[in-house]
């Protein structure tokens, strides 16, 4: 089938950021099919229009496109709908498409989609990666009546005019069947477990090693992915206090950037813990997240305590997986569930700092438990969260949707 694929964030391993839609797309094009990437170009280029590339077999249309986590939100809406027209004029410029497949965030990513698949008049799938605009909403992004009725309206529109969807968790999926959209017509595929790419090779590990002298000793805590308003890393600077006054082994690094970045720094420096037992630094490229987790003894995700938000598929919680590394996390719902069910991790949700601190380190220094969660960790990458059976899944549904 000849794909369209809408995602105005795409990544490849090389860059920073979630590589979701790259490892599909390369997996939809090794089983035959014509993948046409319409995307967006975030850094600096001599390009000021669309230029393409073909990255394994994925034909990648490019659209020079400022953007940055650290930008407000009222410039990144402005971003999304200028991204949104140039698209729609793209996207409906390919002959003989057969399907279109959009994947959100944000959630404007369905206005090219959606002309697209008229103008085409071919069908479309729709891929919810966050309940839009029910997170904005409630962190108080969106608070104008007018913008709440505009966000809702959109998601309507999406959803309508989708054949099916696909949500990234159970809650994402309670809270699109909750608009009045049939159930059978979602299915869920969560984030996944790249574990071909965690195999570590031990001389590139070694060689990693000497690049990175400043890697502390003991046992690592680390966090990888996006430092936002939503993932509240302050939190990792009070466990890290906690863990100075007791003298602990257990050191944590954050990798990654965002709007939060300067002010998580700050914090950690005013508290004392920077470069001490709290280590920072800017986002890496997704190939040299193995190394990292292959160095750490426990991966960590952190979201601020929302109802709304605890139905994200966080990469970094599927990264880890991959890498045999428990996780630890401080938010409920399904991802806290699926640490209690397989013994894989530590929850420190509705805990304080003392008995988080407390947790983590009887965790970490029970070593039949702690290999026993490691391996639990690999075996639900290896089975429920592999790329490639999830893959599979995702192609059935657009050979499906397609054919009809």
């Amino acid at each position: 089938m000849k794909v369209i694929y809408l995602h105005q964030y795409f990544k490849t391993p090389g860059m920073s950021g979630g590589t979701r839609s790259y490892e599909m797309a390369r997996r939809l094009v090794a089983a035959g099919h014509e993948v046409h990437m319409v995307t967006s170009w975030t850094d600096d280029t001599k390009h000021s229009g669309w230029f393409e590339d073909n990255i394994e077999g994925i034909h990648v249309y490019w659209y020079p496109a400022s953007y940055s986590n650290k930008m407000s939100f009222s410039k990144r809406i402005k971003a999304f709908i200028k991204f949104a027209k140039e698209a729609s004029f793209k996207a409906s410029s390919f002959k003989d498409a057969d399907i279109i497949f959009a994947t959100s965030t944000p959630l404007t990513i369905a206005i090219p989609a959606i002309v697209a698949s008229k103008f085409l008049q071919i069908p479309m799938v729709f891929e919810v990666r966050d309940l839009w605009p029910e997170v904005p909403i409630a962190l108080g992004a969106l608070k104008r009546p007018y913008e709440k009725f505009l966000a809702r309206k959109l998601e309507e529109f999406a959803y309508k005019n989708s054949s099916h969807i696909v949500a990234l968790s159970p809650g994402m999926k309670e809270g699109i069947k909750s608009t009045g959209y049939p159930e059978n017509q979602i299915s869920i595929i969560p984030n996944s477990s790249d574990n071909e790419l965690f195999e570590v090779k031990e001389s590139e590990y070694l060689n990693f090693l000497n690049r990175n002298s400043w890697l502390p000793s003991g046992k690592i805590l680390i966090y990888t992915g996006t430092l936002g308003i939503v993932n509240g890393l302050k939190k990792a600077v009070d466990i890290a206090i906690e863990l100075k006054r007791r003298e602990s082994d257990i050191s944590i690094i954050l990798i990654g950037d965002g709007i939060e970045y300067d002010d998580v720094n700050d914090y950690a420096l005013k508290s004392d813990v920077l470069n001490k037992n709290f280590f920072m630094r800017k986002s890496v490229p997704k190939t040299d997240i193995p190394f990292f987790l292959k160095y750490a003894t426990i991966a960590s995700s952190f979201v601020i305590d929302i109802p709304e938000l605890r139905a994200n598929s966080a990469n970094k919680f599927f990264d880890a997986l991959a890498a045999s590394r428990p996780i630890l996390i401080n938010y409920g719902g399904w991802q806290k569930d699926i640490i209690e069910d397989n013994g894989c991790g530590v929850i420190a949700w509705e805990k304080t700092n003392k008995e988080i601190v407390d947790e983590l380190e009887a965790f970490l220094n029970d070593e039949q438990k702690y290999i026993n969660a490691c391996n639990n960790a690999k075996s639900l990458a290896l089975n429920e969260f592999s790329r490639d059976n999830l893959a599979k899944k995702l192609e059935n549904i657009i050979l499906q949707v397609g054919a009809k």
